[in-house]
């Protein structure tokens, strides 16, 4: 029994031994290819944002989960506000398409419209920003993560951060509004002590049928003329436009609403015959050669790049009279 039973408890051990080895070797290899258990987490919440990961962004319409550095942008609204963050853009509304300071910027991307559902897919999008009042938002979202803005509901420099913080260039659009502000009224000093602390300024705009008056926040330089520099506005104008923005002129009463000076959008493309009539040439402002021209296509907005065109156009249009 002894001579049997000596090979047979080293036969166990050796089968024993190969087990335990299996064993060790099964486990070191479930170990690697685990995913991360509760409690192991793979990166911390306080990191920032991966390239290609997300952040949650604070809308209109409560919170949104937007690319953390957006690639493929259609901007419906607020395109020249993206455009001045050097965001990506791929997809345009028509209106900025057109405008000539936006052509080289927009070499290659596509007009679309809310209604260009099936081009927005194709031009596979990342993040879509559009109107608050577009009645396709739900399909959209389908698509992309959707940003929906409301016009006038910020002022202009508060609609400019905003796009800033969904690019995730905040910082960059402070900065350009804290120096912005600043030179903006530095001009504004510097022109009112040569026009006279009491002059006023009327901001016009013709089409091919009708004069429109501005109040101080529709574009036509009116932000930048009568928030940022501090130029005065008609008594007549005031109560006119300003509460609805804008006020449709006959040519008959264009005199009763204009300032010392006049600052005139107008299109080059338009009839402009009415600048050689006898009711616009008896204009206080246009006798006295106090009328800066400014392209209508040009000043339709009030982004950046729009503002600083027209700042430049100010300041050499009111000093170099």
């Amino acid at each position: 029994m002894k001579k049997l039973f000596l090979p047979f408890m080293l036969m166990l051990c050796v089968i024993f031994m190969g087990a335990c080895g299996n064993d060790s070797s099964n486990s070191e290899t479930s170990s690697a290819n685990a995913s991360p258990g509760k409690g192991e987490p793979t990166s911390s919440a306080s990191e920032p944002p991966s390239k290609n990961g997300t952040v949650t962004y604070q809308s209109e319409l409560g919170p949104i989960e937007v690319p953390a550095e957006p690639q493929r942008i259609i901007a419906l609204t607020n395109a020249p506000n993206v455009l001045s963050l050097e965001g990506t853009l791929v997809g345009v509304d028509e209106w900025t398409y057109k405008n000539p300071l936006f052509a080289e910027k927009l070499k290659g991307v596509e007009v679309v419209s809310d209604n260009s559902l099936e081009r927005i897919v194709e031009l596979d999008p990342d993040l879509i920003i559009t109107d608050a009042t577009s009645k396709n938002i739900d399909k959209l979202k389908k698509i992309a993560p959707t940003v929906p803005y409301t016009w006038g509901k910020r002022d202009y420099l508060a609609q400019q951060i905003e796009i800033g913080k969904l690019l995730n260039k905040e910082q960059e659009a402070k900065a350009w509004v804290d120096d912005f502000s600043k030179r903006a009224k530095e001009i504004g000093d510097e022109i009112k002590k040569k026009i006279g602390e009491n002059a006023t300024v009327s901001v016009f705009e013709t089409d091919s049928k009708n004069f429109y008056v501005f109040g101080n926040a529709w574009a036509r330089g009116t932000e930048l003329l009568y928030q940022a520099m501090g130029m005065n506005m008609p008594e007549k104008v005031q109560a006119d436009a300003l509460g609805p923005g804008y006020y449709a002129l006959s040519p008959e009463v264009l005199r009763s609403y204009a300032g010392d000076y006049i600052v005139l959008s107008r299109s080059a493309t338009q009839d402009n015959s009415f600048m050689q009539t006898d009711t616009w040439k008896n204009i206080p402002a246009v006798k006295n050669n106090h009328v800066i021209e400014i392209d209508t296509e040009a000043s339709s907005y009030s982004d950046p790049t729009t503002l600083e065109h027209l700042l430049k156009i100010f300041k050499e249009g009111f000093l170099n009279q």
